[in-house]
């Protein structure tokens, strides 16, 4: 799924170009007509993600400056591009201090919108992990946090977002590799004991011999080496959330006494003589399927309902392949960041076999993946060559390399420029390519003429102003002459294209 742009434009032949001009970039296109319209597309519950926003600055009623201001109150991290017909450095230096990324003029050219949202989305991406780093430092995850657009996702989202409201007990089931501990994670800092400890014990790493010891703590001397007392992780966790990773793993020992915990709300110390009351939310974990550790004897069937109350199952990356080029994205942002490596994206070759491999280590492969290409490249965009061991895994492969995806660029290009400014009437209705040819690429990925595009912007704007002449050349910045001589042409190409139909 392709990053979603928001346009806010209260005049309808500008929404319709910058449209035509998002999607020509590979973006998908949500239109709205004012800038309340704008702010309930960004906070509605049931809208879609917006990666990014093209907000014009004057429209009646609530303007772009009242916008920004909205959305810096409801703490929205979506970039905003501002553009107006009114380029002063007034006005760009209002709306860049409150909070717009970027600034454009009217009537902008393709390639100057598209290196703005590139780096916009760019920018955002590295926010975005930098901002998971700190949260996930903090113990502050939310579901805001977690990269998805996947439609099996949304289910698993809504439930573990009703979870995070009480303290129901939680299993989380899924792959490895898949983010089981993000979203236990994401649990607890959306939930009333965010600001409590959130403890995390890996159940399959400890010794048999010290799983009592570690859960439930022991008292100085209570066996050799217990040199001094030990809280254990339930107390340490009392007032939080503990999170049992691999629960599947426990021995059906310290399963007896993890059941009596879990029922009685109190633990005892190996060694120790009274037990201690505890307040802990539970949230466990496995990449097994505990029904059948249950059915062959290797987990107690009690304990399993005790845990079992409300499943989640995380879908392997592979069931969600949409969400490959979002992860690609951020995890190339931050890691270029972190190694300081000028990589400014990946091939459309590479793009296609990455989306079809079947990533059996799911999101942390493809998250080591990234990470060892950014290091090891030699080049400033990343290629087949890059991911070897990706390469060699899947039988897809063969296939992959015999078609393409759209690349991904995070940033400029090496020979990508920002045209210069020209006056209004030396700028086409609809703009030139990156090529500089009188073409652009059509929805269907086939090469339309840029007369094509031409004469529908203007037909449009025609219809949409009721054929009033020097509104609609007002409007599309260009003089009456010029708006004249275009329908002139597009009249008289007609017959020809009629012919050749």
């Amino acid at each position: 799924m392709a990053a979603c742009i928001l346009i806010a434009d209260d005049d309808a032949v500008q929404r319709r170009l910058v449209e035509n001009m998002v999607q020509k970039c590979g973006y998908e296109a949500l239109v709205v007509d004012s800038g309340d319209a704008a702010i309930a597309a960004l906070t509605a519950a049931d809208a879609p993600t917006i990666d990014a926003v093209m907000l014009d600055l004057v429209m009646p009623g609530l303007d772009g400056m009242g916008v920004l201001a909205k959305i810096r109150e409801a703490g929205l991290n979506v970039p905003v591009i501002v553009q107006t017909a009114h380029g002063g450095i007034d006005n760009v230096v209002s709306a860049m201090r409150a909070g717009a990324q970027d600034f454009v003029v009217k009537p902008v050219g393709l390639e100057r919108l598209q290196v703005s949202l590139r780096n916009a989305l760019n920018t955002s991406a590295l926010k975005g992990e930098l901002q998971r780093i700190r949260h996930s430092r903090e113990g502050k995850l939310t579901f805001a946090d977690i990269i998805t657009r996947s439609q099996t996702m949304t289910a698993v989202l809504r439930t573990a977002q009703k979870a995070a409201a009480s303290t129901i007990p939680v299993l989380i089931e899924g792959e490895s590799g898949v983010g089981k501990e993000l979203f236990a994670r994401a649990i607890h800092g959306s939930s009333e004991r965010k600001t409590k400890p959130f403890v995390a014990v890996n159940c399959g790493a400890i010794p048999d011999n010290l799983v009592e010891s570690i859960l439930f703590g022991h008292e100085k001397g209570a066996f050799t080496g217990a040199t001094e007392r030990h809280m254990g992780k339930f107390v340490e966790a009392s007032g939080g959330t503990l999170f049992l990773d691999e629960v599947s793993e426990l021995p059906l020992t310290a399963q007896v006494k993890l059941l009596r915990a879990l029922q009685e709300g109190t633990v005892e110390a190996v060694g120790g003589r009274k037990p201690v009351k505890v307040d802990v939310r539970i949230i466990s974990a496995t990449n097994r399927k505990l029904l059948d550790r249950v059915k062959g004897g290797q987990f107690r069937e009690d304990l399993f309902y005790r845990l079992h109350v409300l499943p989640l199952t995380i879908p392997p990356l592979r069931m969600r392949r949409e969400d490959i080029p979002h992860l690609l994205r951020h995890f190339l942002a931050r890691f270029c960041a972190e190694e300081n490596r000028p990589i400014t994206g990946i091939s459309g070759e590479a793009m296609a076999l990455l989306s079809q491999l079947d990533w059996p280590g799911n999101i942390r492969q493809l998250e080591n993946a990234v990470y060892r290409a950014v290091v090891m490249s030699d080049t400033d965009q990343l290629d087949i060559t890059d991911f070897p061991q990706a390469a060699a895994q899947s039988l897809a492969t063969s296939e992959a390399r015999h078609q393409s995806a759209e690349p991904l660029i995070i940033g400029p290009g090496a020979h990508s420029t920002v045209p210069a400014m020209v006056s209004g009437n030396e700028i086409p209705i609809a703009p030139l390519s990156s090529a500089g040819t009188l073409a652009m690429l059509a929805s269907n990925g086939e090469v339309r003429p840029l007369e094509e595009m031409e004469t529908e912007i203007i037909r449009f704007a025609i219809s949409h102003y009721r054929g009033q002449m020097s509104e609609v050349a007002r409007r599309l910045k260009i003089g009456r002459s010029t708006l004249y001589r275009k329908i002139d042409e597009a009249a008289a190409n007609a017959p020809a294209a009629d012919d050749a139909n």
